[in-house]
């Protein structure tokens, strides 16, 4: 089965389909500050993230030992750092549900 010559503008309109534009967009000071002030913002977050791992790393290796708890009907043994995180989480959840109650009491009435 023998080709069929192809136009010179249906050749031209191949071309452009099969090779992607040469020329990029060049970007804007504007943009490039956007794009870096992104950037910056991730590294930023990401160095919190780990400092925060290392001193609640060091957090749990410094307080491993048994403490005593003293409730209104007895007594029990904890180590330290299950008491300080079960505290961290329970004042979390308090201040959120805190958060919400004002939230609802003071929103607009409809």
């Amino acid at each position: 089965m023998e080709r069929e010559p192809a136009s010179d503008a249906q050749e031209a309109t191949d071309d452009q389909a099969a090779t992607p534009a040469m020329e990029s967009p060049v970007e804007s000071s504007r943009e490039r500050l956007v794009r870096h002030g992104r950037r910056l913002r991730l590294y930023i977050w990401a160095g919190v993230l780990v400092g925060a791992l290392v001193v609640l790393i060091a957090l749990v290796v410094a307080n491993t030992r048994s403490v005593k708890l003293d409730w209104v009907f007895g007594s029990t043994h904890a180590s330290l750092v299950w008491v300080i995180v079960a505290a961290g989480v329970l004042g979390w959840v308090l201040g959120l549900a805190t958060s919400i109650v004002f939230r609802h009491r003071t929103r607009r009435r409809s």
